[in-house]
């Protein structure tokens, strides 16, 4: 079972490195031809001491010394393109992988949004990304390179003395159980440490963008006790973590040295009693570097172990994403075009959890006409704003269907769908650049007579000719440099220069006044009579125009009618439009 699960990762991951493969392939053919280089180049010093310590001539020496310097630029040359095509095929793998987990991240349904934090998705995107980037570049080259110089080192010391080299192969059983009993111990950690890493981005998240309320609030001091005791407690799983790994230098550290002092002595002792016979002085020689070959090729195989230790973690969290499944998808042969405005409601229920107790919206029939302007509304915890996410199929009915223009939600094209189904939040967002540039995400080729004709729909091309420069202002990320009715105003534009079928404001002038409101609602109705509207408001006024006026509680409608009706027979209604209009009046 963990086999074909480890299989699976493999395989997801692999799919990130397209391009990539020439490089990745390349990159272990480099290092084994530098490996091997390395591995004679003290055979023939080796080789070359002998000859000097019999006496030779010079011819020889310059002969044996050119031979190395062509040896070592061999190496120095396959392990320099080795070191280019690893660096380039490590860091495109990371670009695709991230390429890759942020469009995954744009498929998501709410469903699958609400499944992860921000924060878990952050982390993923770049510290999770950084350590398997680092664990590819040490499997492509370094697990390479450690077991083949093993190996090929391993073989010329058994060439140069097998007496000696039986010290080399007794130490390797030592190192591999001391280099298991660490990983073992640190693995648990290195998979704890991520989740604490999601807290403390999540904790710095909230911080950055709430950074005027906590001021306000004057929370300067919680906010830094609470970043305070994250990062201490990732601190503190790194450092037992790497408290543990950092045992694998002493104990390679007392292998080497080991193995020197016995390869020393037996050494010295098999050349003097031989008098060089069974073995010279270049052998010993050779045999001290061979011997450092191999422990230091176990000491790189143990920092790949830990690396991919550390990686694993990050690799399970990069494919929970990838694999995760858009609970939404297009079917086989999607509709391309919204005839109508229209929406109908048949026996709709809806829980945002398979697992929920409890459904947001219980049996909704509703059915709006094309054109029609329809206003919702109902107290806090009502399913408001559950009940119009199922229109743009943000997230899918549990029971029953939602129409638009007389088809199942499910047979459209999402995309085609949700351009004709403008949306405007109460949180509004606005993204970094101009004001321009903002407003063309409802229309990307929108000329600059269509964004004034929106803006003055909106009631927003007033405020934006004050500014000094004018369209071309600069919006700060988050839209932090307008107000709260300018930064709605603006996403109503926005929404208006789609020129959808349906446009629902979700609470979206909460944040102007009365007058601008009616301004906008006139507007509206004025200019684009054939869009379905739908006004979900918290103020009676905002919807009392309303052709059709819905009143919500715990989920379910409670009644439909216009704003004389209602006045008339609906107690919650009534209760609503008496309090505001109390309120007006003190």
């Amino acid at each position: 079972m963990r086999n074909d699960r480890r299989d699976s990762m493999i395989k997801t991951l692999m799919g990130s490195i397209r391009e990539y493969k020439k490089p990745s392939i390349l990159t272990p053919i480099l290092v084994s031809i530098e490996v091997i280089v390395e591995c004679i180049i003290p055979f023939y010093i080796a080789k070359l001491i002998d000859h000097i310590q019999n006496g030779t001539d010079m011819s020889l020496i310059l002969k044996y010394g050119f031979m190395l310097i062509l040896l070592a630029f061999v190496s120095l040359f396959f392990g320099a393109m080795a070191g280019k095509t690893c660096a380039t095929a490590s860091c495109g793998f990371a670009k695709n992988l991230r390429h890759d987990l942020f469009y995954k991240v744009q498929s998501f349904s709410f469903t699958n949004i609400d499944k992860f934090s921000t924060s878990s998705l952050v982390t993923r995107l770049t510290t999770d990304i950084s350590n398997v980037q680092m664990a590819y570049m040490m499997i492509i080259r370094i697990a390479v390179r450690s077991p083949m110089m093993f190996i090929f080192a391993m073989i010329m010391a058994f060439k140069m003395c097998p007496q000696l080299s039986t010290v080399y192969v007794a130490l390797v059983p030592f190192l591999a159980f001391a280099l298991f009993l660490i990983i073992k111990k640190a693995m648990p950690l290195f998979q704890s440490v991520f989740k604490k890493y999601d807290n403390l981005n999540n904790s710095i998240q909230e911080n950055v963008k709430g950074m005027r309320v906590v001021k306000s609030f004057v929370r300067e001091d919680y906010e830094k006790n609470k970043f305070g005791k994250a990062s201490e407690e990732v601190c503190a799983d790194f450092t037992k973590a790497e408290r543990l790994v950092a045992l694998n230098s002493p104990a390679m550290q007392i292998a080497m040295y080991t193995a020197m002092i016995i390869v020393s002595y037996v050494g010295a002792k098999l050349i003097i009693n031989s008098g060089g016979s069974t073995m010279g002085v270049g052998a010993l020689s050779s045999m001290f570097t061979y011997g450092m070959q191999i422990l230091s090729s176990l000491m790189m195989l143990s920092m790949i172990f830990v690396m991919i230790t550390i990686s694993n973690a990050s690799i399970q969290r990069i494919c929970e994403v990838l694999n995760e499944e858009s609970t939404i998808e297009n079917p086989e042969n999607p509709k391309t075009s919204v005839p109508n405005g229209s929406i109908d409601f048949n026996g709709v229920s809806f829980k945002y959890h398979a697992g929920a107790e409890k459904n947001a919206l219980t049996d909704i029939d509703l059915h709006i006409k094309s054109g029609e302007t329809i206003g919702i509304i109902g107290g806090t915890g009502s399913s408001k704003s559950s009940l119009i996410q199922l229109i743009s199929r943000l997230y899918d009915a549990t029971e029953g269907e939602v129409l638009v223009g007389g088809r199942n939600v499910k047979d459209y094209d999402i995309e085609t769908l949700r351009n004709a189904v403008s949306v405007v939040l109460q949180k509004n967002v606005l993204f970094s650049g101009t004001i321009k540039e903002n407003l063309r995400w409802g229309d990307m080729n929108a000329t600059d007579e269509e964004l004034v004709r929106v803006c003055k729909l909106a009631q927003a091309d007033e405020f934006i000719n004050t500014l000094p420069d004018g369209y071309d202002t600069h919006i700060e990320q988050g839209g932090t440099n307008v107000s709260g009715g300018q930064k709605q105003r603006l996403c109503i534009a926005r929404a208006l220069l789609k020129k959808p079928k349906i446009i629902i404001f979700d609470d979206s002038t909460s944040a102007v006044d009365t007058k601008t409101d009616a301004l906008i609602r006139k507007a509206l109705a004025t200019e684009i009579p054939d869009t379905t509207k739908i006004i979900i408001a918290q103020r009676i006024s905002s919807v009392q125009e309303a052709d059709r006026i819905v009143v919500m509680e715990d989920g379910r409608i409670n009644a439909v009618g216009t704003h004389e009706e209602l006045l008339n027979s609906n107690d919650i209604y009534k209760e609503v439009y008496y309090s505001q209009n109390k309120a007006g009046e003190e």
